[in-house]
């Protein structure tokens, strides 16, 4: 039996001995509708039917893909036929969740609360003509358009869980995160089957990490194979690599040294944003068009979806080369995840599986800390391997080697120096210092990148500027729900303390993680003596 799929095996045995699956785990990974559904799916999206690409991505047929599409092309050839007409008659369009209004005058923190069952989901079972891919315990998502669960966001939200004492949460949605590590290989950047290609930044040992603060190292032992699923997934190709190439995720250095970068398996328009991409693509006739698809996705992949951190010309998203850089932040991550399995691997009295992973993370560390950081303006940064340099931009990212204790001391003052100089803004962490018209820069500020700067301060002993961005972004938040009774994805930051703009997309309400990292922030930020409910209860922004 594949190593795969026995694992796959004892992890399904052991959800269902306590009661926790639901899900079988599939057979064969579905298609994503542009390939299912070819060529309607292609026309559709073409024609522009809806405002948001992502809604017939969503959509569920009415019948099997090889029925549907025989029975569009019958269709085509009667009198009045149009596609429009067609889509509303076989599909199901994805329903809009009726907004959330709060009970007049609710905190903060009550409305946070009051949130949670509201954005929680089970698909246990799901229609296997749709993209939605079932998963065995109910998760949060995190609100508008984004009606399924996401990887790197879901980290963010278990910190509000956690905030809740809602621990059952917490372990439901990384049995989740396991169950698809087992069944698919690695976590796909949520649980749709467009997004299989790709996965989202490795988030799940610090959801691990989380979990041990409650259950202890019974956390660690019991994910243990999961881990170095991950782990395997994201180091694939790296045996046997030579040095100056790369393969999938993983980048060997002219000098033999192995990082990573982001990738996605397929090259083509990304489901959810076809016609975008295709459009793309065309502005830069020089590139090959799958290249310019491929460093799409793999910028879908990190999160940053998207950002001058991708571009060769800051207000060209066409000059995307995502897979030519070696990121700090997923570096970083991959640390803690090597970190976290040797702390496993010991917790199971596997010495010296213990052993050889913390060598990997301490070269990693050495790597990371010597080809990443800019000793000269005194920040870490991204590399770009096709020109062999790094890239001197600072950006928010570049705290993550504090928050993942990879930083020494000094490299810790010295970032943060230059974070309170460039990035601190009236309404908290800028995510960079440029304004593109991309969602990850200027002038927004993002809920998961405050937490990490606030967190990963403190472990320096850089309080005060940690509980400025802290209290800063917080008084962002309140102010927006003051005005409007919601949270949202992404706020301005630069003085105007309202919701964020740029992208592909309308600013979205909800919303998971901005709810877990203020619930969080709240906790952190708060006079020991008293419990906080809202910014004010913190203090004021300084």
């Amino acid at each position: 039996m594949p190593p795969r799929t026995r694992l796959a095996g004892l992890l399904l045995a052991s959800l269902l001995s306590t009661g926790t699956a639901t899900a079988a785990p599939p057979a064969q990974p579905p298609l994503p509708p542009d390939q299912q559904w070819q060529p309607l799916f292609h026309q559709a999206q073409g024609a522009h039917l809806f405002d948001d690409q992502k809604t017939f991505a969503d959509a569920v047929p009415r019948q099997d893909p090889a029925q549907l599409l025989a029975l569009w092309q019958r269709a085509q050839a009667q009198p009045g036929y149009t596609l429009a007409a067609f889509v509303s008659q076989q599909f199901a369009l994805p329903g809009q969740a009726p907004a959330y209004v709060p009970p007049t005058g609710e905190t903060l923190r009550a409305h946070i609360e009051g949130l949670w069952p509201v954005l929680t989901r089970t698909t246990g079972s799901v229609d296997p003509r749709g993209s939605l891919l079932p998963l065995p315990r109910p998760y949060v998502v995190p609100g508008g358009r984004f009606r399924e669960v996401y990887y790197w966001d879901s980290y963010f939200t278990l910190l509000g869980l956690a905030s809740s004492g809602r621990w059952q949460q917490v372990r439901d949605m990384v049995d989740n995160f396991a169950w698809q590590l087992e069944s698919y290989g690695h976590i796909p950047n949520g649980n749709r089957s467009y997004y299989l290609s790709r996965s989202q930044p490795p988030f799940f040992s610090v959801m691990v990490d989380l979990l041990a603060t409650h259950e202890g190292d019974d956390a660690y032992r019991r994910y243990l194979p999961q881990l170095r699923a991950e782990h395997a997934f994201w180091m694939r190709g790296a045996e046997g690599l030579a040095p100056g190439a790369a393969s999938e995720r993983v980048v060997r250095l002219a000098d033999g040294r192995v990082l990573n970068r982001y990738w996605d398996a397929r090259a083509v328009p990304r489901t959810e944003s076809w016609t975008d991409d295709l459009a793309t693509a065309a502005t830069v006739p020089q590139r090959a068009p799958s290249q310019v698809y491929r460093d799409l996705r793999a910028g879908a992949e990190s999160g940053w979806d998207f950002s001058s951190r991708w571009l060769a010309e800051p207000t060209a998203l066409g000059s995307i080369h995502t897979t030519a850089i070696v990121p700090v932040d997923l570096n970083s991550l991959l640390f803690h995840l090597e970190k976290t399995l040797a702390r496993a691997s010991y917790a199971a009295g596997e010495r010296r599986a213990g052993r050889d992973y913390s060598r990997q993370a301490e070269t990693r560390q050495r790597a990371i800390n010597e080809l990443l950081w800019d000793a000269q303006q005194g920040w870490y940064v991204d590399r770009d391997i096709e020109r062999g340099q790094t890239r001197p931009a600072l950006t928010a990212a570049a705290l993550f080697p504090l928050w993942l204790e990879v930083a020494g001391r000094a490299q810790a003052r010295a970032t943060a120096t230059a974070v309170e100089a460039q990035l601190l803004r009236e309404g908290g962490l800028l995510t960079t210092t440029v304004t593109t018209g991309q969602q990850w820069d200027a002038p927004n500020g993002w809920a998961p990148l405050q937490w990490v700067a606030v967190d990963g301060l403190q472990r320096y002993r850089q309080d005060a500027l940690a509980r400025r961005i802290g209290t800063r972004f917080l008084h962002t938040v309140q102010a927006v729900y003051d005005r409007e009774g919601k949270l949202v994805e992404k706020y301005v930051v630069d003085g105007s303390a309202g919701g964020g703009g740029g992208g592909e997309y309308p600013l979205q309400d909800g919303f998971g993680w901005s709810n877990g990292v203020t619930l969080a922030l709240l906790d952190r930020l708060c006079p020991p003596t008293r419990t906080c409910d809202s910014a004010a209860d913190v203090g004021a922004a300084d």
